[in-house]
């Protein structure tokens, strides 16, 4: 394991605990400190031997930008207006929000904005009653382009999913990836990965929305396989492209393991804010 995080780039601290019951402590830790070339912690959550120093080497070990990362980063500023358009569809559930969408409230409200929300049907209305156009409008992927021909020209443009996949995942690869679109046949096999698990609905984005939309652009005969949860194969070799979702319910290591395990196979992966956007022909026209 601690060559494994070591391979990752992940922060290990090596710990020997219940140094209160054993006789041969130091052995063991000479022993560990020879297999990992670190020096080795001995605690005891008992006699609470070196649990201060313990607590200190997890704080030092803490990446200097840790937190620092916002979900809309700095694209807004306080008292800029921001309009939300979230379609309430059939895959929106009943009585509340879906989580990106919370979470980008959330950030929003912590840098100050001023916001306003509306579904897709009352965005003329919405943009109609404003004294002045937001300064950014962030967007249901799903009506990326509906919302892009109706928006103010000063007006920035990103969706819900675009500003996840900045936020946790690696936009860059993303958007190189999605170029691949271009060059799918319909004997390429496409990989859409949700990251949540939950009953299909009708005009599901992932496992109806995108496909059909690429098979639109591609044709009938291109294969797409969906995976949930974190039913994500090891073996990527057989896709010409995977598409995973916003990953909300992720946190960015395991989000950032999926897009390692792409590169090493030299497999494309966007997102689906990100393709749809390219398909949508507005990738170079939203903002991150």
């Amino acid at each position: 394991w601690f060559h494994y995080f070591k391979e990752k780039h992940t922060p290990t601290l090596c710990v020997l605990s219940k140094a209160d019951t054993l006789t041969d402590s130091d052995s063991i830790a000479a022993q560990l400190k020879e297999e990992t070339k670190q020096e080795i912690l001995v605690i005891s959550s008992k006699s609470k031997e070196d649990i201060e120093k313990f607590k200190e080497e997890l704080i030092r070990l803490v990446p200097d930008d840790y937190g620092e990362e916002t979900i809309t980063g700095a694209l807004v500023e306080e008292g800029d207006l921001v309009l939300l358009v979230m379609p309430q569809d059939i895959q929106a559930p009943k009585g509340r929000l879906i989580l990106p969408q919370v979470q980008t409230i959330r950030d929003l409200l912590d840098h100050k904005c001023l916001v306003m929300s509306c579904t897709t049907d009352k965005l003329e209305d919405t943009l109609a009653a404003l004294v002045r156009p937001p300064k950014l409008i962030i967007t249901d992927s799903q009506v990326f382009r509906t919302v892009y021909d109706k928006k103010p020209q000063e007006s920035l443009l990103t969706s819900f999913s675009v500003l996840f996949a900045e936020y946790k995942g690696d936009f860059a690869y993303y958007k190189e990836s999605a170029a691949t679109i271009s060059s799918l046949t319909e004997e390429s096999k496409v990989l859409i990965a949700e990251c949540c698990t939950h009953a299909p609905l009708k005009e599901d984005i992932g496992r109806e929305k995108i496909p059909n939309m690429l098979r639109k652009r591609i044709g009938a005969g291109l294969t797409v396989d969906i995976v949930s949860g974190t039913d994500f194969p090891k073996d990527l070799s057989n896709y010409d492209l995977i598409i995973q979702c916003g990953a909300c319910m992720f946190n960015k290591k395991y989000v950032m393991t999926r897009i390692e395990r792409a590169k090493e196979q030299k497999v494309p992966m966007s997102n689906y804010g990100v393709a749809i956007a390219y398909l949508s022909g507005i990738l170079d026209k939203i903002s991150y």
